[in-house]
């Protein structure tokens, strides 16, 4: 069936569902529009050259074989009066050429000031007019009624794509920057400094910081699904209600929802809390950890204890493990003692940078390649921090034993080492303590006793393999004399009985070697006496 031409009353509507199909399958991929082909199809459809342009002179699509020296001369003088508002449609002969401006857009209001690119004449200009989509048609006739509907209807197509593209970049720099914003709000509480993050969100204060306490819940998730899932909870705001959802940059598989809590009871029907349980039980491929109860200035200890159960929680059946409530070693030792030593062993780190200190805090629970994205630098970067820190305080942070040293002294020493006065000063007073000296108190033996009473002897000479050989299980395999699967077999059994993360370097296997030290006198082959 031959198709209509522009004369059969039936040609705009064939040529408007044309239109109206391509439209639909650009605005449905992905990526910028192509404004070329819809003004190719629409020139061999009225037998005209076809050009979107701004009012300034500025070419968004042009037909193949378009004049572009159409758009100097008298035509710019057409578009300059288009786009200060004087008329909405001209016609004028140039070059031999029926030619036809239309402006797609209502009269524009003036600014007061704006400054503008003046394409067409090569330069900046100040103009208080900001430019206007205008449709030029160039043919050998004046086009059809019909031949120009088409053509307007084309063009604000068109214009609607552009303006479609326009707004998802909008909305996908304004997520990046709420997802920027959420980030710096975690290291501020992280940092146990909720007062710089109230700094850094002043005007859009997420209501979180108004609250006294939180629990931290720590969903694995698919990346995609963890990504929708803080898009789908968020609010106007970018944030998410009285909570806030954190996609971690270091896990992809990571979700760290921080919640606000009012009470102890991480069981309530309704809340966040039920429906982070709720995803986790119903999903496979889902697992999630809870942290106990904590004041904001105290969000890392809750992060750390969310990363325990999270492991815990992906070797059990329902995979929802809570935090049980065991005090870690730095909060049972004898404070005076315990911050002397700290800060004793620490001193040498004063004439580091102060980002060493944060690089280490947070090169002691993650990778370094992990670190470094947390932290925003590079893996060098990271890389030369700690080679420092190693000759600054003597130690080999690729053993366990000396990570789980440092890890323990920089939670005791507060506030950080760099920026404290008075840390490790020489001049009067009693020399500090020894780590040895340390954990012989009554409450450091009792805590390493409790910790290390659920496993057997069998599970206990595998943890101790297992640190000997830095968390290396095929060294720990030929010590011991069985195969590294079954060593792994072992831990993820200890993982469930300590309610600790063991198979990834994080505090888990630092609270271990820090229990074994305790429980085994400090012995020399446990921990180097500092």
């Amino acid at each position: 069936m031959q198709s209509p031409g522009v004369g059969d009353p039936y040609w705009r509507i064939a040529r408007s569902q044309e239109l109206l199909r391509e439209v639909q399958r650009q605005a449905a991929r992905p990526g910028e529009p192509d404004l070329r082909r819809i003004v190719d199809w629409l020139r061999g459809h009225i037998d005209a050259h076809v050009a979107l342009v701004w009012s300034t002179g500025t070419v968004a699509a042009a037909s193949v074989g378009f004049p572009r020296a159409l758009l100097s001369g008298a035509l710019a003088t057409g578009l300059a009066r288009l786009g200060q508002g004087r008329g909405g449609v001209a016609g004028l002969e140039a070059g031999g050429l029926h030619v036809r401006v239309e402006a797609l857009d209502p009269q524009p209001e003036p600014a007061a000031a704006r400054s503008r690119t003046a394409v067409s004449g090569g330069g900046d200009a100040l103009s208080p007019w900001p430019p206007r989509p205008v449709l030029v048609v160039a043919g050998a006739t004046p086009p059809a009624r019909e031949a120009a509907g088409l053509a307007a209807d084309a063009a604000r197509s068109a214009l609607l794509l552009l303006r479609l593209h326009e707004a998802a970049a909008v909305h996908r720099n304004y997520q990046d920057k709420a997802r920027q914003v959420r980030f710096a709000v975690l290291q501020a509480l992280l940092a146990g400094d909720p007062e710089l993050a109230r700094r850094m969100t002043a005007g859009a204060v997420p209501e979180l910081l108004d609250t006294r306490t939180l629990r931290v819940y720590l969903l694995h998730c698919p990346p995609a699904e963890r990504d929708r899932l803080a898009l789908d909870l968020q609010d106007p705001s970018g944030y998410h209600d009285r909570d806030l959802m954190v996609q971690c940059p270091v896990m992809r598989e990571h979700l760290i929802c921080l919640v606000s809590q009012d009470s102890d009871d991480d069981r309530a029907p309704a809340g966040r809390g039920a429906e982070l349980r709720r995803l986790a039980r119903d999903n496979a491929g889902y697992a999630l950890g809870i942290s106990a109860v904590h004041a904001l200035e105290a969000t890392a200890q809750a992060y750390e204890q969310a990363r325990h159960t999270l492991s815990v929680a992906r070797n059990l059946p329902g995979r929802v493990a809570s935090y049980r409530g065991e005090s870690p070693l730095a909060q049972l030792l004898p404070r005076p003692d315990a911050v002397a030593w700290a800060r004793s062993f620490l001193h040498p780190l004063a004439a580091a940078p102060r980002l060493t200190v944060h690089v280490l805090r947070a090169g002691l629970t993650v990778s370094r390649s992990g670190a470094a994205r947390f932290l925003g630098v590079s893996r060098n970067t990271v890389t030369a921090h700690f080679r420092r820190a190693e000759r600054l305080l003597g130690l080999d942070l690729d053993e366990v034993v000396s990570r789980a040293l440092l890890n323990l002294a920089l939670a005791l020493a507060d506030p950080s080492p760099a920026a404290a006065p008075g840390i490790g000063d020489a001049g009067g007073g009693d020399a500090a303590p020894s780590f040895c000296d340390l954990v012989r108190s009554q409450p450091a033996r009792d805590w390493a006793a409790a910790f290390l009473h659920p496993l057997d002897d069998t599970l206990r000479t595998t943890a101790r393999a297992w640190v000997a050989a830095n968390s290396d299980a095929q060294r720990a395999a030929r010590g011991l004399g069985i195969s590294r699967n079954t060593v792994r077999a072992r831990l993820r059994t200890a993982e469930v009985l300590l309610n600790r993360d063991l198979l990834t370097s994080g505090f888990g296997v630092y609270d271990l070697a820090q229990a074994l030290a305790v429980a085994e006198g400090c012995r020399p082959a446990s921990v180097k006496d500092s």
